[in-house]
């Protein structure tokens, strides 16, 4: 029973941060880049294809430039 109030608690948590990328677009992509260069300088490079990729997947809920994506309906 504690790994379906575990899994339950974290489906909550990652619908709160969609709402939140939806009503701030612009200070989510300015972390995530931020995020996304300093993890990128840390572990040199080796994580790059990665990191970009996870930077396109909040761009498809915020939009490149802070606009909604279209995936902002979901």
């Amino acid at each position: 029973m504690p790994l379906m109030r575990k899994l339950t608690m974290l489906a909550g948590a990652a619908g709160a941060a969609r709402a939140y990328a939806k009503k701030n677009p612009e200070k989510v992509n300015q972390a995530v880049g931020k995020a996304a260069k300093f993890v990128d300088d840390k572990t040199k490079g080796k994580y790059h294809d990665q990191i970009a990729g996870a930077v396109r997947k909040v761009n498809s809920v915020t939009g490149p430039n802070g606009q909604p994506g279209p995936a902002a309906g979901r």
